[in-house]
Formats: structure tokens, C-alpha cells, sequence
């Protein structure tokens, strides 16, 4: 079925649409398998009846018959060829079948028994089969009716001036059944296309749907839970205020102040998370922007944020990958390079996304208590979700800086 599919759509591309649709004049005369063989067997018929005819009767040039055979089979190559090539212009296409019908009728009546008949019988199929209902009529009546004033004064047989007429309007019918035929796929071929896009837009709702039913059970079940956390820590950082004063006191409620700074960065993520999952989160450079902000605000050390490029509206999992890759390099580079200037570059290409964070390399001596915290897979994690969305991270040293880069299709 695909094959017949295919076939069948590459001959109403190629027979049937009009080819002003089409710029390229080549490619629409011999685009396709269909249309190689379609115009080798017009340019074959032609040649046949340039080859054959001046061996028939009457001889070509000679007498008045054979001198307007001569100059009807002229007429009848010229219009011939120039219609193998302006098959993209309708009027142009209309008026060389137009000539061809009536030099092919011409030739016909002239020298019946030869293949002269042959240029008529390709001026009204094709016409049957390009042409609306009138205009391939009027090629076939101005056909038969030239064939036979051709023929009367030729004196053709009673059996030709009855059987040619018959076999031009038989093969004019056969292109209107053509014609029929190939409109009935046309239409055919347009509604699949669009129950194609209808079937797209279907399952893209769902899609969207299923996202929101994800996000509602994220903020039910995580960001509920994450906020009661807090407000328990709180509650507990509270109560050991007002206990003695010890080392291990003191420790105690800095743990539990670290544990809520975490807290309240996990339900921000959350909120993040379904903010993308719901398709209506900020732009991308706004929320870098906003995390850029936070990270100079928090660590005390300035960052540089740029935007290259055109900004563009991009997939919620795309921004997401690049606000993660973001705010996992600027929690390392706090670790691994406090204090030091970072550089966070969010470039727009053609097809493509890219973010690129840059920070010194840590000084000899510097403190770097923050190196050892985390799990010590955030790398690796940004690795896959890179992957994920069909891009590539790498990170590593290169003259004495951290350069980090993700790109993504986007």
C-alpha cells in the first residue's frame, strides 16, 4: 500500500496539478519516475511520425497535398515540442494542443494511411486528461472536424472519414475518465493529509493534557510536602533557640537552616518544573536572567549574563534542560570557584539552543569546604538530560577557566 500510495501521489504531481504551482520549469517536465517515461513516449511518437510520414502518400513537398502536408507537419512538430516544455503555463499548454489538433487533424485527413494520425490521437487524450470538460472538447471537435475537411478533400475512404473521428472522441473519453480519476485522488489525497494533521493535533492535546495532570499531581503530592517540611523546620529552629547556648546546639540549628535553604530551593524548582510542564512558564532569557540575579545575590559575586541570537519560543522540555544545565554550573561554580566572576551565555542559532557557563578556575589556598557537598552526579545527570532531548554537554578546563556547554535542537 505505501508503494501505491506513493505512486499514485507522484502522478497527480506530475500529470495532473497545475504546474504553476511549481518554479522549476526542468524539474517539472521531467521530475519523477512517471514523467521521465510520460515524456520519453510523446518524444518516441514524435519521432516515429517524423520517420515514418515522408515515406507515405502524399510525398512531402510534392503537389499541393503534399506541400500543405509539409507545412501542417511542421506546425504540428513546433507546437508539439514547445507543449512537452511550457506544460507549467495553463493558456500556453491550451493554445499548442489547440495548434497541435488542428495540424494533427490536418495530417490525418492528408495521408491516412500513415502514423500521421498519431499526433491527434496524443492532442486529444492528453487534452481529455489535462483539460477541463470544454476546453479538451473544443481540442477534440477542432481535430475531428479539421480530419475531416483534410479527408473529403483528400478523398479518404468512407471507413477512415467514419473510423478516426471514432478513435479520437474514444481516446478523448478515455482522458476524461483519466481526469476523473485522478481529481477522485486528488481529493482522496488531500483529506488523508488532512486526517494526518487532525491525528497530529489529537495527540498533541492529549499530550498536553497528560502534562497538566502530571503537573496537578507534582503540586499536590511533592510541592505540599515540601512546603509542610518548611514550615516544621522552622518550627524546630524555633524551639532550639530557645534552648542553652551550646557547640552542639549551634550546630544543630545550622544544619536546620542549611535543610530550609534547601527546602525552599526544592519548591522553587518544583514550581518550575510545573510552570514547564503547563507550556506558560517565562521566557527563557527571563528566567536565567532571574537566576543569574539570585546566584550574584547569594554568593556575592557578579555574573554576566548575555543573550546571542534572536530569542524564540522553544519547547518547555528544551528550556528546561538549558535552566537545569544553568543553575547546576553557577552551584558549581559557587563550590568550586567562590567568589570568582561567572559568565553565562545563552546563544540562539539556526535550529539550535546553547548555553555556556564560564568561571575561573579556583585560586591556590582558596577555601573550598562547599567542593565536598552534593552526591557528586550533577554532571552526569545534566550528561543524560542533554541526551535526552538529542544534545551534547561538556564540561572541562581550558586556560585557566570552567567552561561548561550544553546545545540542543531547538
Amino acid at each position: 500500500m505505501p508503494t501505491r500510495a506513493a505512486g499514485l501521489a507522484r502522478y497527480v504531481e506530475d500529470v495532473l496539478r497545475p504546474r504553476t504551482e511549481r518554479r522549476d520549469l526542468v524539474a517539472v517536465t521531467y521530475g519523477g519516475q512517471f514523467s521521465w517515461t510520460l515524456v520519453a513516449v510523446r518524444v518516441l511518437v514524435l519521432l516515429v511520425v517524423l520517420v515514418t510520414l515522408p515515406f507515405a502518400k502524399p510525398e512531402l513537398g510534392v503537389g499541393a497535398q503534399g506541400t500543405a502536408l509539409a507545412i501542417a507537419l511542421g506546425t504540428a512538430t513546433i507546437s508539439y515540442v514547445i507543449w512537452l516544455f511550457v506544460r507549467d503555463n495553463e493558456p500556453m499548454t491550451v493554445a499548442m494542443m489547440a495548434v497541435m489538433a488542428v495540424s494533427g487533424g490536418v495530417l490525418a485527413g492528408l495521408s491516412p494511411l500513415s502514423t500521421a494520425i498519431a499526433i491527434g490521437c496524443v492532442a486529444t487524450s492528453s487534452a481529455g486528461a489535462r483539460l477541463d470538460f470544454e476546453k479538451s472538447l473544443a481540442v477534440t471537435s477542432a481535430t475531428v472536424a479539421t480530419f475531416l475537411a483534410a479527408g473529403l478533400v483528400s478523398g479518404a475512404p468512407a471507413e477512415t472519414l467514419l473510423g478516426y473521428p471514432l478513435t479520437f472522441i474514444g481516446l478523448w473519453a478515455f482522458g476524461l475518465t483519466r481526469h476523473s480519476y485522478l481529481l477522485r485522488a486528488e481529493e482522496a489525497e488531500r483529506t488523508l493529509a488532512g486526517t494526518k494533521r487532525a491525528l497530529v493535533a489529537e495527540t498533541e492535546a492529549a499530550a498536553l493534557v497528560e502534562r497538566a495532570r502530571i503537573a496537578r499531581e507534582i503540586h499536590d503530592v511533592l510541592a505540599h510536602s515540601l512546603a509542610a517540611v518548611s514550615v516544621n523546620l522552622e518550627a524546630a529552629e524555633g524551639l532550639l533557640s530557645a534552648l542553652p547556648e551550646s557547640p552542639e546546639l549551634a550546630k544543630a540549628i545550622e544544619c536546620i537552616g542549611r535543610a530550609g535553604v534547601f527546602t525552599r530551593e526544592g519548591l522553587a524548582d518544583a514550581r518550575r518544573a510545573i510552570l514547564a510542564l503547563r507550556d506558560n512558564a517565562a521566557p527563557l532569557p527571563d528566567q536565567l536572567s532571574t537566576l543569574a540575579k539570585e546566584y550574584g545575590a547569594d554568593s556575592e559575586a557578579p555574573v554576566e549574563f548575555t543573550v546571542t541570537g534572536d530569542p524564540r519560543p522553544i519547547a518547555a522540555e528544551v528550556g528546561l534542560a538549558a535552566y537545569r544545565t544553568a543553575q547546576e554550573a553557577l552551584t558549581n561554580a559557587r563550590k568550586h570557584a567562590p567568589g570568582q566572576a561567572v559568565s553565562l551565555n545563552l546563544e540562539y542559532s539556526s535550529g539550535e539552543l546553547m548555553v555556556r557557563v564560564v568561571n575561573p578556575m579556583p585560586a591556590v589556598g582558596a577555601d573550598l569546604q562547599l567542593a565536598t557537598s552534593g552526591a557528586g552526579y550533577g554532571l552526569a545527570g545534566l550528561r543524560e538530560r542533554a541526551a535526552l532531548a538529542g544534545g551534547t554537554l561538556t564540561a572541562g578546563p581550558s586556560d585557566g577557566e570552567w567552561r561548561l556547554t550544553m546545545q540542543i535542537p531547538a
